[in-house]
């Protein structure tokens, strides 16, 4: 069973950053691609930003790509989401998983697509508001 646990989320002023943390205890997380995900109230869940498990590659939807950075810490078994110049819009649960698959949209920008994944943890809360 592939379990991870998020953290990091809060209330923060736009503009403003937070660092969100995926943290696996059970297995490790190098081995995997991990994709970041975040639901809206009222709206399906939505992919964010994904890492490689092979190349370390990353990918971001147009939509917080030059924001939202996500990296490793393979001694650490996270995977981080370094989110800066946070908007309003941005005001969702976060929600990790230990699958990620991308495609590209009509202008060649990222497509990162909610896995099947049978052990979605609780997410964290993000809250952009001033």
């Amino acid at each position: 069973q592939l379990h991870l646990v998020e953290s990091g989320g809060g209330l923060v002023l736009p503009g403003g950053s937070l660092r969100l943390s995926c943290a696996a205890s059970d297995f490790t997380l190098a081995y995997y691609p991990v994709g970041w995900f975040r639901q809206a109230p009222g709206k399906e869940r939505e992919g964010v930003s994904c890492i490689s498990s092979s190349d370390g590659s990353t990918h971001y939807v147009d939509s917080v790509k030059g924001r939202f950075t996500i990296y490793r810490d393979n001694d650490k078994n996270t995977v981080y989401l370094q989110m800066d110049s946070l908007k309003p819009e941005d005001t969702g649960v976060y929600y990790c998983a230990p699958d990620c698959a991308r495609s590209s949209n009509p202008s060649g920008g990222s497509v990162v697509h909610v896995p099947q994944y049978d052990y979605w943890g609780q997410g964290t809360q993000v809250t952009v508001s001033s």
